[in-house]
């Protein structure tokens, strides 16, 4: 990776609508689905779908701190979300779907912690945010076949009442920060 290019990995429900939404936005040069947070070593969709492994479904990106900041990067996992619903993001059910922020160093760590208690402060939501925020130890890529999973299947039932509402809603709230091309 080169030397200006930072990781961000993070859990926030179906890594397909993930994906989809942080692929567009400026600054963020690769996004991969894949698991962290479990124990099994290599896991794979199958078994991280059964809860069993302790695995998030999870994000990794790369990004330019000189295009996109990591608190940017972060207002865009929270408002895309919904984090106070523990271990389910609406159908997805089960604690490979929760809310969960993965830093990688302690200014990871203390941004993430200060972003989660102003929103929790703010009173913007409800109910109180579970978003959880561990180390980050290991990310496992994902199965080929879930790499631009909505856009090599748009019109799939899922990708179209699931994810394009997400990254409709997406675009109408961040569209200063959305790749041109």
């Amino acid at each position: 990776m080169p030397e200006n290019l930072e990781t961000a990995t993070f859990g926030n429900g179906c890594f397909w609508c993930s994906e989809a939404i942080f692929k567009q936005l400026k600054g963020v040069k690769s996004v991969k689905s894949g698991y962290s947070g479990g124990d099994m070593a290599h896991p794979d969709y199958k078994t991280v779908c059964t809860g069993v492994t302790g695995h998030a479904e999870a994000i990794e990106l790369t990004y330019d701190p000189e295009v996109i900041t990591y608190p940017e990067i972060l207002e865009v996992f929270w408002k895309t979300h919904d984090p106070t619903t523990l271990n389910r993001q609406g159908n997805d059910v089960g604690s490979q779907y929760r809310s969960v922020i993965f830093y990688h160093n302690e200014q990871q760590k203390e941004i993430a912690e200060n972003y989660k208690e102003q929103l929790d402060k703010s009173g913007i939501y409800k109910n109180p945010i579970v978003t959880v925020i561990e180390p980050y130890t290991k990310f496992y890529p994902a199965e080929d076949y879930h790499d631009n999973y909505f856009s090599m299947h748009p019109n799939e039932s899922y990708c179209q009442y699931v994810i394009r509402p997400k990254v409709e809603k997406f675009k109408s709230h961040f569209s200063d920060k959305i790749n041109a091309g």
